[in-house]
């Protein structure tokens, strides 16, 4: 049995009050996973967080050229954009989305620190910044070996963080007025 949920918790104490509690009608609750499930859209949802990628690594990217420091705080930024853009669009309450949202906001933080290298050694070499992208696309070997050239072990905390974020964020929140729509009011 679910636990009631007093409407009036100091009308208990009168014994003239009625008395009334809420419970979350499990008819209605399984017809509103139903229909949840029914309006997820993995493919749109994989749109957006791929959008959060790019939006969430060029954050990442300027900042840490900018400041010439790395900010723990991009990580939380990236895992929210790509994880907020999976809930907006993908509207996913199966875990595929929070798996979905983890490893993209994991990919935003390793994009980010491969255009964070790019654009130095773009600037130590006067030459233009997509030119190294390029060098990037057409030699993989060679951006992984940059990656791992630049890697830091404290990168393995800010990975962590967009891990758990891009995870969290990726999940439809059931609104207010749904939660409403669950309940049945009964006398006590």
């Amino acid at each position: 049995m679910q636990n009631p949920i007093p409407t009036n918790p100091t009308a208990q104490n009168t014994s003239a009050a009625p008395k009334f509690v809420h419970y979350v009608d499990p008819i209605r609750e399984q017809a509103l996973v139903q229909k949840m499930k029914e309006e997820q859209n993995f493919p749109l949802g994989l749109v957006a967080g791929l959008v959060g990628v790019i939006v969430g690594s060029v954050i990442w990217a300027l900042v840490t050229v900018l400041t010439d420091y790395q900010i723990g705080w991009m990580a939380v930024l990236n895992g929210f954009l790509v994880g907020f853009a999976i809930r907006t669009v993908g509207k996913g309450v199966d875990k595929k989305f929070g798996i979905m949202g983890a490893v993209l906001a994991l990919g935003s933080c390793l994009l980010g620190n491969l255009l964070m290298a790019a654009i130095i050694v773009a600037r130590e070499e006067s030459i233009p910044t997509l030119e190294v992208l390029f060098a990037f696309v057409i030699d993989p070997q060679f951006a992984i070996e940059v990656l791992v050239a630049i890697f830091a072990p404290m990168d393995l905390l800010f990975y962590g963080i967009a891990l758990y974020e891009g995870y969290r964020f990726s999940f439809r929140k059931i609104s207010r007025q749904e939660y409403q729509s669950l309940l049945v009011e009964k006398p006590v």
